[in-house]
C-alpha cells in the first residue's frame, strides 16, 4: 500500500494510568487503520497512488470532489503526528527553545495552557488542538473533524486529538480533566522542539 500504518513509538501500555492500553489499541489498530485503508482505496488506480501522503493530502484539499480523500489522508497524518506528541513521562512545562518562544509569545507557559485548554476543552464536536508557528509566531488553534495546519500554511508543533474516541474510555464525557492530562502528563516537548527547529 502507498499509505502505510505506522506503529506506535512506544509500547501501547507506555501512557498508562493516563491514556489505558485499551484505548491505544482501539485507538491506533482500530480507527488509524481504517484512514488508512480507506486512504489507500480512495488512491488506488489514480495519479496520486504513487504519491507521498502529504501531496495526496494537498491534493485532496484543494478538490471539493475529494472532500473523502482529504478526510482520510489528513487523519493519517493528523494520527502520526499525535502519536509522537506524547510521550511517556512527558508533560509539564516545557524547556529548551520551545520554553523561550512560549513565553514570548504567550506571555509564560501558564498563558499558552490556558489557551491551548481553552481550545481542546472549546473545540465543538470532533477536532484537534494545535501549537502551530504561523509567520514566525507561536499560536494555539483548533481545528475541526480532519482539518489540519498544513493546508492553511502553518506549522504544527504539536497536537491534542479530542475526538471523543481518543479519550471516551478512560475519560468519559470529561474532555476537560483529559486535556489536563494531557499537558500535565503526556505532552512531548521534545517533539515540539524538534519541529520547531524543522520549520527554520
Amino acid at each position: 500500500m502507498t499509505i502505510q500504518l505506522p506503529d506506535l513509538p512506544y509500547a501501547k501500555d507506555a501512557l498508562a494510568p493516563h491514556i489505558s492500553a485499551k484505548t491505544l489499541e482501539f485507538h491506533h489498530d482500530k480507527h488509524h487503520a481504517a484512514y488508512v485503508t480507506n486512504a489507500n482505496k480512495m488512491i488506488a488506480g489514480t495519479p496520486l497512488a504513487d504519491k507521498p501522503l502529504v501531496d495526496i493530502i494537498r491534493a485532496a484539499a484543494e478538490d471539493p470532489s475529494k472532500k473523502g480523500l482529504f478526510n482520510n489522508s489528513a487523519q493519517v497524518w493528523n494520527h502520526t503526528f499525535l502519536w509522537q506528541s506524547m510521550a511517556p513521562k512527558g508533560g509539564g512545562a516545557p524547556k529548551g527553545e520551545i520554553a523561550e518562544r512560549i513565553q514570548h509569545d504567550f506571555g509564560g507557559y501558564e498563558k499558552f495552557a490556558e489557551q491551548f485548554s481553552a481550545a481542546a476543552v472549546g473545540q465543538f464536536g470532533s477536532g484537534w488542538a494545535w501549537l502551530v508557528l504561523d509567520g514566525g509566531k507561536l499560536k494555539v488553534e483548533a481545528t475541526a473533524n480532519a482539518d489540519m495546519p498544513l493546508v492553511h500554511g502553518k506549522t504544527a508543533l504539536l497536537t491534542c486529538d479530542v475526538w471523543e474516541h481518543a479519550y471516551y474510555l478512560d475519560f468519559q464525557n470529561r474532555r476537560p480533566d483529559y486535556v489536563k492530562t494531557f499537558l500535565e502528563h503526556l505532552v512531548n516537548w521534545d517533539f515540539a522542539n524538534a519541529n520547531l527547529k524543522g520549520a527554520k
